[in-house]
C-alpha cells in the first residue's frame, strides 16, 4: 500500500513538475523570510548579552513581559490600540464597500480609471509625507485650518498640544489613506458578479438600494469576511507611521496617540533592550493568532464556506 502511494505521488509530481518548479522560489522566500526568523522568539525570554550572543545569553523567563504588563501605561496603550484599530476596521470596510459600489456605477472607462487612480493614490504616499501634509494643515502659525478659523470667529488652535482632537484627526488620516486600497479589492469582487442577477432584479422592479442589499453585499461577503479576519489578526499591531510620524511624537498627545508599537519603540530607543521589544512583538502575535482562530470559529459556525480554514 505504501509503495503504491509513493508511486502515485511520484507520478503526480512528474506530471506537475513545471508547476512545482515555479513554486520553489516562493517557498524558499517563505522559509527564509517567515520561518527562519521564528527562532528569534527566544530573545523574548533572554537577557541579551552581545558578548555571549543570542544562544549564550541568560534565560530570564517572563521578565521581559513585565515591562508591558506592570507599567502604569499598559492599560492606556492597550485601550488605544484596540479602540483605534477596531474603529479603523469598521470604518474602512464600510466606506471602501460604499466607494467600490459607486465606482462600479461609472460606465465611462477613462473616468473610471481616473477615479480609481485618484482614490488609490493616498495609499501609495509615504507616511512621512502624510505627516508633513497634516502639519501644513495644522501648523499653529501657518497652518491652513488656523488661517481659516478666524473667519468663523474661532481662535486658532494649538493642534499639537490638544489631545482631544487627535482621535478624529488620526481616524480621518487613516481612512483617507487606506480606503482606496480596500476599495480596489472590493471593486474587483463586485465586477466579478454576474450581471444577469442585476438584470433579473431590475425586471422584478428592484431599485438600486435593494439590488445592493440583496445581490452586491451578499455576493462579496466572502471577500469582506476574509479581509476582516486578516485585519482582526493584526488588531494589536498599529500603523507606526500614523501614530508616531503624524502627531510628530508630541509629548502632550501621547495619552491619546500612544499605542503598543510607539510605546515599545520609545522604550527601545531609551533603554536599548531588544528583549523587551521581542516580548512585545511575541505578545502581539499570540493575541492576533488567538483572535483569528476565535473569529474564524465564529464565522465557520455561521457559514463554513466563508471561513479562512
Amino acid at each position: 500500500m505504501q509503495r503504491t502511494g509513493w508511486r502515485a505521488a511520484l507520478k503526480k509530481a512528474r506530471r506537475y513538475r513545471a508547476l512545482l518548479i515555479m513554486v520553489v522560489p516562493g517557498l524558499i522566500y517563505l522559509i527564509i523570510n517567515n520561518y527562519l526568523p521564528m527562532f528569534g522568539v527566544m530573545i523574548a525570554f533572554k537577557n541579551i548579552n552581545y558578548a555571549k550572543g543570542i544562544l549564550g545569553s541568560d534565560w530570564i523567563g517572563f521578565s521581559n513581559f513585565e515591562y508591558l504588563f506592570k507599567t502604569s501605561d499598559a492599560l492606556i496603550i492597550t485601550r488605544n490600540t484596540l479602540l483605534y484599530n477596531g474603529g479603523f476596521i469598521v470604518l474602512n470596510t464600510v466606506l471602501a464597500i460604499a466607494v467600490a459600489i459607486l465606482l462600479n456605477e461609472v460606465r465611462h472607462k477613462i473616468a473610471a480609471r481616473f477615479y480609481q487612480s485618484i482614490i488609490l493614490l493616498p495609499f501609495l504616499i509615504s507616511m512621512v509625507i502624510v505627516g508633513y501634509l497634516v502639519l501644513s494643515m495644522l501648523n499653529v502659525e501657518n497652518g491652513l485650518l488656523n488661517r481659516l478659523l478666524p473667519a468663523f470667529g474661532i481662535e486658532p488652535i494649538s493642534w499639537y498640544s490638544e489631545p482631544k482632537y487627535w482621535p478624529y484627526i488620526l481616524t480621518i488620516v487613516n481612512v483617507w489613506k487606506n480606503v482606496g486600497y480596500l476599495c480596489v479589492i472590493f471593486l474587483a469582487a463586485i465586477i466579478g458578479i454576474d450581471q444577469e442577477y442585476y438584470e433579473a432584479a431590475t425586471i422584478d422592479g428592484a431599485n438600486k438600494w435593494q439590488q445592493i442589499k440583496g445581490i452586491t453585499v451578499p455576493l462579496i461577503m466572502p471577500t469582506i469576511t476574509v479581509l476582516t479576519l486578516l485585519a482582526i489578526g493584526r488588531i494589536f499591531y498599529s500603523d507606526f507611521g500614523l501614530f508616531y510620524q503624524v502627531p510628530l511624537n508630541s509629548g502632550p498627545l501621547q495619552p491619546t496617540t500612544d499605542v503598543i508599537d510607539t510605546y515599545v519603540y520609545r522604550g527601545l530607543m531609551t533603554l536599548g533592550d531588544i528583549g523587551m521589544s521581542s516580548a512585545a512583538g511575541l505578545y502581539q502575535s499570540l493575541v492576533g493568532f488567538v483572535l483569528v482562530i476565535l473569529s474564524n470559529y465564529v464565522v465557520s459556525r455561521r457559514n463554513r464556506e466563508q471561513a479562512l480554514f
